[in-house]
């Protein structure tokens, strides 16, 4: 036994002159105990054996598998007489046959199931479709409609240069031609679409104002392609050819009630008249001018508006619309948009005017469908005006509705696109 107590370096030449010795031979802690003075002293450094034998570089020995404690001997079973071992084989052949017939059962029941489909499938094929007679729907005689054509804000005579409002509009006087054109054909053509299906005997035309920009604004001065006196002159005969058209072509027991308004734009003073607004308008004289052309005509009826409501009572005054142009209307822009201030003035209105159903107006260049209002286009399209007000993209559009005496509503409202 090693009279001194031997250093780390000690213990690791020690383990290794051991493997040397035993050259291929796996170190284990018995061998090395059995060949070193040092014996255990290998704990003072290490937690065990492996980690000594790891950090010295030498292959450890596993230690030997402890023998498995012997099993008991088991019990010697108990003999089983002739009579019990019948038994059990009894049984054992009962068990058998118990999940032969379950299997049998659940085979069986499947296969009358798979009959069934396949019968059931085979049963269509000699089948053929039941057919429900339909029979088309026309109309019973007693079907009648007006139409209404809503005509505003055309401002024919403004320029408006692609390049302020990023190209989403051009106007000129060639554009505007091209867009009335639209207005007028495509009016009528609804108008003879939808009068196969209900009478319409009456068509209301309704000229609501701002037919021309004019110079209420210096800028409008520099920039109009016309003078307002020939801007005016200029939109009535274009309205005057429309109307014609209208007539010449629809059949002739069809009667046209023109409804006249003046907007903001067409007037003569500076600022906005009150009650002197018509009296001051260049468009209230032009529709004057308008009804004496067709003077004589008794298709051709005129309704030209003295203050800033009118209204048509429908059906025997069953159903009231109000026109106006729409500019007593105080709209800043706003998340509701034109709703909420036009619901306000609705409100406010029909205190007065309790049989009112519709109101029609345009100025805001907005189409608008809103149950108890229909907002107009614009023929212009997007302009100066409308980003102002921030109103958002819309196409140039006219209103077109018609209204049902049966329902006494609309039963149908639809834009009229112009470009």
């Amino acid at each position: 036994m090693a009279t001194k107590k031997p250093s780390r370096t000690d213990l690791i030449s020690e383990i290794k002159r051991i493997a040397a010795q035993f050259p291929g031979v796996k170190i284990g802690r018995d061998q090395f105990r059995a060949h070193s003075p040092y014996r255990d002293a290998y704990g003072m450094y290490w937690p065990n054996f492996a980690a000594f034998a790891a950090e010295a570089g030498v292959k450890q020995a596993k230690p030997p598998k402890e023998p498995k404690p012997p099993k008991p001997p088991a019990e010697p079973k108990p003999a089983l007489t002739p009579a019990q071992t019948l038994e059990i084989n009894k049984e054992k052949i009962k068990a058998k046959q118990s999940g032969v017939e379950d299997q049998l059962k659940v085979a069986t029941e499947r296969i009358v199931q798979l009959e069934q489909e396949i019968q059931t499938v085979l049963s269509i094929g000699e089948k053929t479709p039941q057919l429900t007679i339909i029979v088309p729907k026309v109309p019973s005689g007693t079907s009648e409609s007006v139409a209404v054509m809503v005509a505003s804000d055309w401002h024919v005579e403004e320029s408006v240069d692609p390049a302020t409002v990023n190209y989403k509009n051009e106007f000129s006087l060639e554009i505007a031609d091209a867009r009335i054109l639209k207005y007028f054909q495509g009016s009528f053509r609804l108008f003879d679409i939808l009068r196969a299906h209900s009478a319409i005997k009456t068509v209301v035309v309704a000229l609501l104002g701002d037919f021309i920009t004019n110079t209420i604004h210096e800028d409008f001065q520099e920039s109009n392609n016309l003078l307002p006196a020939e801007a005016i002159y200029w939109a009535e005969c274009r309205l005057v050819s429309g109307l014609r058209f209208l007539l010449e072509n629809s059949p002739h027991d069809t009667e046209f009630l023109v409804v006249c308004h003046s907007g903001n734009h067409g007037r003569m003073t500076k600022k906005q008249r009150g009650t002197t607004e018509a009296g001051n308008s260049l468009e209230h004289y032009m529709y004057y001018h308008i009804r004496d052309f067709f003077k004589g005509e008794p298709r051709m009826r005129f309704q030209i508006a003295e203050g800033y409501h009118s209204f048509v009572r429908l059906f025997d005054e069953r159903y009231t619309i109000r026109f106006h142009h729409g500019h007593a209307i105080n709209y800043n822009g706003g998340v509701g948009g034109i709703t909420i201030p036009v619901n306000k003035a609705i409100a406010q209105w029909n205190q007065a005017d309790k049989d009112v159903d519709l109101d029609v107006f345009g100025h805001f260049h907005q189409y608008l469908d809103a149950g108890n209002f229909v907002s107009n286009g614009s023929l212009i399209g997007r302009n100066d005006f409308a980003i102002r007000i921030k109103a958002g993209y819309e196409p140039p559009q006219q209103a077109f509705f018609t209204v049902a005496k049966k329902w006494l509503s609309k039963t149908m409202t639809t834009p009229i696109f112009l470009s």
